[in-house]
């Protein structure tokens, strides 16, 4: 079926939304001249195809279940942010709080990804395939963040029981954040997502960083 396509310099947002939003929505769409527009596909509750044409700005597909969103550009701030399934692909770029507390779904970044990607996320398959900026997986509870370039300062500060893999440099590790061995299991799960994002890397090449669960008790030295 041929895509319905929405052109936001001729009509807003809000009338995109909508329309994504009715009853019985066309299966597949695509966007033109998103130039920015915040807040462009979000919520999106069904199993629809959207191709947005463009750059986008801040909380794309935020809130996506189901769906499939592709991003043919660069995105702004909280791009997937808590997205419960589905997939958001990102063909370019990404800022600040990519997947911020995603509970599920897969969000691919094609480029780099901004500061703390990932953060407080909560079951959500993340895969960069660039480079990282500081404090991403700030507190992720749980899912896989899969990083094919670098990755900043205190990577997994506090993390719990997600999983993170880095390909290239890890400029610094945050509180509780270590270097975790790379077994079998690892390199299967690995190999999954790396398909799946259509990533053409080699799983053994990648570090593992989980928690060392000092964290999760209290300890007296701790008190002030």
């Amino acid at each position: 079926m041929e895509a319905l396509t929405v052109d936001l310099a001729a009509s807003p947002v809000r009338q995109l939304n909508q329309a994504l939003h009715a009853p019985d929505p066309a299966p597949r769409w695509r966007v033109l001249n998103p130039r920015g527009a915040h807040s462009v596909a979000c919520g999106l509750t069904r199993d629809l195809t959207v191709d947005i044409e463009g750059h986008v700005g801040y909380y794309c597909a935020g809130m996506n279940q189901l769906a499939t969103v592709t991003v043919h550009g660069n995105a702004g701030v909280g791009v997937a942010e808590n997205m419960m399934s589905g997939m958001v692909r990102v063909r370019g770029n990404a800022s600040q709080s990519a997947g911020a507390t995603a509970h599920g779904g897969l969000l691919v970044i094609e480029g780099d990804a901004a500061a703390r990607c990932g953060i407080s996320m909560k079951g959500a398959d993340i895969v960069v395939g660039g480079s990282i900026g500081h404090m991403s997986a700030f507190m992720a509870q749980a899912g896989r963040l899969v990083v094919c370039g670098d990755a900043g300062d205190a990577l997994g500060d506090s993390v719990y029981e997600a999983r993170i893999y880095v390909k290239g440099t890890v400029k610094s590790l945050g509180a509780d954040c270590v270097e975790k061995p790379v077994r079998d299991e690892h390199l299967t799960e690995l190999a999954e997502l790396l398909k799946l994002a259509e990533m053409d890397e080699d799983p053994a090449a990648f570090r593992r960083y989980g928690s060392a669960r000092r964290l999760y008790h209290f300890t007296v030295d701790n008190a002030y």
